[in-house]
This record gives C-alpha cells, sequence and structure tokens, in this order.
C-alpha cells in the first residue's frame, strides 16, 4: 500500500527521498493557488522559478508575461503579482491564452527543489480532488511538500496535507508518518471551520495587514478546480486536464 508523508518545510527535504514518489507542493497562500487558477482560466502554461532575474530573462525569451511576489508584495517590473484573482475573466491584464513565468518567496522554491520526484504536481484547496485522483491513478508513495515561510513551518500548507491523506485514506497509509498524523488532526480540527481556523496563522495576518483578504478567502475554496492540475512538463507546468 502506498503511504503519504508530509514534508513541513523545503528545508526539510534532504531528509526525504524523491525518487519513486508523487510530490505535491503546496503554498496556499498564495503561489499554488495562484498557478491552479491560472491554468484553470486560459494560461497556456507556467514556468516557475526561484529567482527574479530568471523570471525576467523567460518572459523576454518567450515573450511571456511575467509574476514576481517577495515577501507578500509584487514585485516592482512584474505584469503581475501572486494573487489568483489576476487570472480571473474581468481582471486588468488578459492572460488567457498567454504563457506566464513565476516567482515566489516559498512556493516556486519548493517545487525547484522537488524536482527529483518521479512526477511533480501542484496541490491547492482548489484542486484537492484533481490531486487525490492523480494520486490514486499513479499507486506511488506521496510526499506533500509545504512551502511554508521562509523555510519555516506553515499552518495552511499543512492543514491542505492533511485534507489530502484523508482523501486518500481509504487506498493509502495515512498513519505511518507522525508528520501526516499530525496534518490529519490539524485537518480534523479546521474543517467544520476552515476560514476561521486559519485567521490564527501567521501568514494569513500577514497578507490581511496587506489588504489581502479577498485572496485569503478565495484561496481556501474547496474544489473550485476538480479538473486542474498543473505538472511538471520538462521546463514547465501544464493543466494535465488539457493533455
Amino acid at each position: 500500500m502506498p503511504s503519504v508523508d508530509i514534508c513541513f518545510s523545503p528545508e526539510l527535504l534532504p531528509l526525504y527521498q524523491l525518487e519513486g514518489r508523487v510530490a505535491v507542493i503546496v503554498d496556499i497562500l498564495r503561489a499554488t493557488s495562484s498557478i491552479v487558477t491560472a491554468l484553470a482560466n486560459g494560461v497556456t502554461h507556467v514556468f516557475a522559478t526561484a529567482e527574479l532575474d530568471e523570471c525576467t530573462a523567460l518572459g523576454r525569451q518567450h515573450g511571456c508575461l511575467t509574476a514576481a511576489e517577495r515577501n507578500g508584495v509584487q514585485a516592482e517590473g512584474f505584469d503581475l503579482g501572486n494573487s489568483p484573482f489576476g487570472y480571473l475573466p474581468g481582471s486588468a491584464l488578459e492572460t488567457r491564452g498567454r504563457a506566464v513565468a513565476i516567482s515566489t518567496t516559498n512556493g516556486t522554491q519548493a517545487l525547484r527543489r522537488s524536482l527529483g520526484a518521479d512526477a511533480v504536481v501542484i496541490g491547492a484547496f482548489l484542486n484537492l480532488q484533481a490531486v487525490a485522483d492523480f494520486a490514486r491513478r499513479q499507486q506511488k508513495d506521496v510526499l506533500v511538500v509545504c512551502a511554508g515561510w521562509k523555510g519555516q513551518f506553515c499552518l495552511e500548507d499543512t492543514v491542505f496535507g492533511g485534507a489530502l491523506a484523508e482523501r486518500l485514506a481509504d487506498t493509502f497509509d495515512v498513519r505511518s508518518s507522525d508528520a501526516t498524523l499530525a496534518a490529519l488532526h490539524l485537518w480534523q480540527q479546521a474543517k467544520p471551520d476552515l476560514e476561521g481556523y486559519l485567521l490564527q496563522s501567521a501568514h494569513v495576518r500577514r497578507l490581511n495587514h496587506l489588504e489581502a483578504h479577498q485572496d485569503f478567502a478565495f484561496c481556501l475554496r474547496l474544489d473550485e478546480y476538480p479538473a486542474t492540475l498543473p505538472i511538471w512538463r520538462e521546463d514547465r507546468l501544464v493543466n494535465l486536464g488539457d493533455r
């Protein structure tokens, strides 16, 4: 029986074997939620980069839009920040049919450090079911890589890991890892009022200080995009549902 494990921070990745596993990268607030939203709303593919300079260079090389955030704020000189609302119909910039290069404080860093896995997919509450369905089809061990905040633990990413573990509990071993058990317990506490529970999170307080409460509420929608699964292919993220 395959298992589900949770890596609380990319700084802990050296302790885990990626080969043979499905890595689920999660940065609920807000990188992975924005990537899911982008691909669900017509962005053709996403280049995910660790550094701002690389993001700018990819924009020039491929003629694509650029999106970047540092410390929760849109980086100067980029087309978009890190809000999922930038990709919704009616947003200020038309993104449908375009590619996007993105760099964020935490999420894209976690992604780039996880490329040794057999498959690398993007997870968010918005596409929780799509991630669970993909994991079942693969029948490989799953490692949820929480982006955290500058290497530190983040409550919302771990709660997502617990939600995914719950959905896989019928066919996956979710009790062999204390990290997964902890994530499950957190999810069970949060589930009745996810938004209210996560208002305790330090990252949520940072976002609300930046007047991004609208982003917070949107990123907690369950299965808003149940058919959208961003997956790493060669040098970019594409929507597996489009292939």
